[in-house]
């Protein structure tokens, strides 16, 4: 049976709606910034027209990049590190949990509006239940992880020394920039939506090109983009 195309319906061509999703996604930029970039290049779409391509298909591709790097064995189970960032929501405290592995590759998200055993322990079980049980476990000294991993068992798996987690720290980065371009969220549904796809456009597009030979930086970043113009949509 053939798939249906996810871009039926649209009068924008699928390339277009690619390279929009894909600066919005990439770079820290407001939807009127990139309405600039596009209209520069000839491109007359609104704002809210972005908006609208990027609620639909970023999800999508998050899905679809996914799809390969689980094909190809990605996903780590050596070690991954825990933190949670602040987030404020229509003047609310909420919380989004973050894993990251050895690499600063993320592997989950999690928005909740408590930071206790509880909601560890969901977030623990969800980004297990996606990657199995890592070797190892890193995390701050909130003792809400702590409880959780006692309560699953993994206690011999956790370590909280100073400074072993600044691999999760230094991976707030980009979402902290992403947060400061959207100015505010108005929902846990929209963190939670945002983040996910976030996290796996972010990961495709990683180059890490400070600890790689400009040749070799180039050549990831052109198969990178190549892979993104073909990668098959579920619709």
């Amino acid at each position: 049976m053939q798939a249906k195309n996810p871009f039926r319906y649209f009068n924008s061509s699928p390339e277009v709606i690619r390279y929009a999703v894909w600066l919005y996604s990439q770079f820290p930029l407001s939807l009127r910034q990139v309405e600039d970039l596009l209209i520069e290049r000839g491109i007359d779409v609104t704002y809210e027209t972005l908006r609208f391509w990027h609620d639909r298909f970023a999800p999508l591709f998050a899905m679809a990049i996914r799809r390969r790097r689980n094909k190809r064995g990605f996903g780590s189970k050596w070690r991954w590190h825990l933190d949670e960032v602040f987030v404020k929501i229509n003047g609310k405290q909420h919380y989004l949990w973050r894993a990251v592995d050895h690499e600063g590759e993320v592997l989950e998200c999690y928005v909740t509006l408590k930071r206790n055993r509880e909601a560890a322990l969901r977030f623990l079980k969800k980004a297990m239940k996606k990657y199995g049980v890592p070797y190892e476990i890193v995390t701050d000294k909130l003792a809400s992880y702590g409880a959780a991993l006692r309560e699953m068992d993994l206690s011999h798996l956790h370590t909280d020394t100073k400074g072993a987690n600044n691999r999760a720290e230094n991976s707030h980065l980009p979402f902290r920039r992403r947060e400061q371009a959207r100015k505010r969220f108005r929902s846990m549904k929209s963190l939670q939506k945002v983040t996910a796809s976030h996290g796996q456009i972010y990961n495709h597009f990683n180059q890490d090109r400070h600890l790689s030979k400009r040749n070799n930086f180039k050549a990831n970043r052109a198969a990178a983009l190549d892979e993104w113009r073909t990668l098959e949509l579920a619709a």
